[in-house]
């Protein structure tokens, strides 16, 4: 069963704002730290934004810095990406992704995150 289970993708407009939703289960969910990447077609997957056991730390690419927020619900075992001011070049699949943590700083590494979404696409039209 999938543990990490994204929603929200959508195509939208530039200037629109779309909220990511990630749902997990079979998780002991508070003890996870949790992060958003993406990838756009042709690059790389990048880190986009981290929160950490308790959402006290959160963590952004310079690139969505002032336009997207990471939040988490403990209760509801979700966490989620607001997006604001979308650009055309955040257009991507956006993965969730949870692991255990601590980071040491590379909250935007791949390996530091065990669990992974399957991903939703978001497309932004200018």
């Amino acid at each position: 069963a999938q543990v990490l289970v994204e929603s929200g993708g959508d195509l939208v407009q530039a200037g629109a704002s779309l909220t990511l939703s990630c749902t997990a289960s079979a998780l002991n969910f508070e003890h996870y730290v949790l992060g958003w990447f993406r990838q756009a077609p042709g690059k790389e997957r990048e880190g986009v934004s981290s929160i950490t056991w308790t959402g006290d730390s959160t963590f952004y690419a310079d690139s969505v810095k002032g336009r997207f927020t990471i939040s988490r619900d403990n209760a509801k075992m979700t966490f989620y990406l607001r997006m604001d001011s979308l650009k055309p070049e955040d257009t991507a699949m956006y993965y969730c992704a949870a692991g255990l943590g601590p980071y040491g700083g590379r909250w935007y590494a791949e390996d530091e995150y065990k669990y992974w979404g399957q991903g939703t696409q978001v497309t932004v039209s200018s």
